[in-house]
């Protein structure tokens, strides 16, 4: 049985929360669809955060 792919905006989401937690820019979103933009930055804000306050360690 094949497995399905998920879905474009949550893997924007989870590119852009894999980018906050590592501490990119947001300037370094590499989508230009308005509804894959605001996922990614809603990611990388959420990863952001949780790096600032210490729930993620490098």
């Amino acid at each position: 049985m094949k497995r399905q792919k998920r879905d474009r905006l949550d893997r924007a989401f989870s590119k852009g929360f894999q980018a906050g937690i590592g501490g990119r820019s947001k300037d370094n979103c590499p989508y230009a669809n308005l509804d894959s933009k605001s996922q990614w930055l809603g990611g990388w804000r959420e990863g952001t955060d949780g790096r600032l306050s210490g729930l993620f360690n490098k």
